[in-house]
C-alpha cells in the first residue's frame, strides 16, 4: 500500500512537471518580441478561504542579473475551502522592462492539498507577462476557481 502511494505521488509530480513544461513551451512557441527576456521567480504565499479565498505573500524576480523584491496579494472566487502555505518557483516570460512584471494576473484553475503536496500555476497579466510556477505546499485545501493576483514591486 505504501509503495502504491509513492508511485501515485511520483506520477502526480511528473504530470505537474510535464504540464508546466508544456505551458512554458507554448509561451516560447508564441515567439517573444525582440528585447523580451525571461526572469526567474520565487514566491512564498499563504492563502485561506471558504467560497471566497484570499492570500498574500512576497517574492523575488531575478531579471537580467538583478533582484527585484515584490509583494503578492490575491483573491479567488468559486469553490474554495481550506488554508495552505506554499513556496513556488519558476519563470516569467515576455518581460520587456521590469515594470511589465507588476500588475494583475489572472488564472482559472483548481487543485487540492491534504497536509502536503505539489502545486502549480500558469498566470498572465495585461502587459503580456506569463508566469509558470510550481512548488511544494502544505495545508488542507480544495479549490476550483477564478483568481486575480496583484504583484507590486517594492
Amino acid at each position: 500500500m505504501r509503495r502504491n502511494r509513492e508511485m501515485r505521488s511520483v506520477a502526480r509530480r511528473s504530470t505537474i512537471r510535464l504540464a508546466a513544461i508544456a505551458l512554458f513551451a507554448l509561451g516560447i512557441a508564441a515567439g517573444p518580441a525582440f528585447g523580451q527576456a525571461a526572469g526567474h521567480v520565487r514566491v512564498k504565499i499563504v492563502k485561506a478561504g471558504l467560497l471566497v479565498g484570499g492570500g498574500a505573500g512576497k517574492g523575488v524576480l531575478m531579471y537580467r542579473g538583478r533582484s527585484y523584491p515584490f509583494r503578492v496579494t490575491g483573491i479567488s472566487l468559486g469553490i474554495t475551502a481550506g488554508a495552505t502555505a506554499g513556496r513556488l518557483e519558476g519563470w516569467a516570460s515576455g518581460i520587456r522592462d521590469v515594470s511589465d512584471f507588476a500588475g494583475t494576473y489572472s488564472s482559472v484553475g483548481g487543485g487540492g492539498a491534504l497536509v502536503g503536496g505539489v502545486g502549480g500555476v500558469h498566470l498572465r497579466n495585461d502587459n503580456g507577462v506569463v508566469m509558470v510556477l510550481q512548488g511544494p505546499k502544505a495545508g488542507l485545501e480544495m479549490a476550483a476557481n477564478l483568481s486575480a493576483i496583484t504583484i507590486s514591486l517594492k
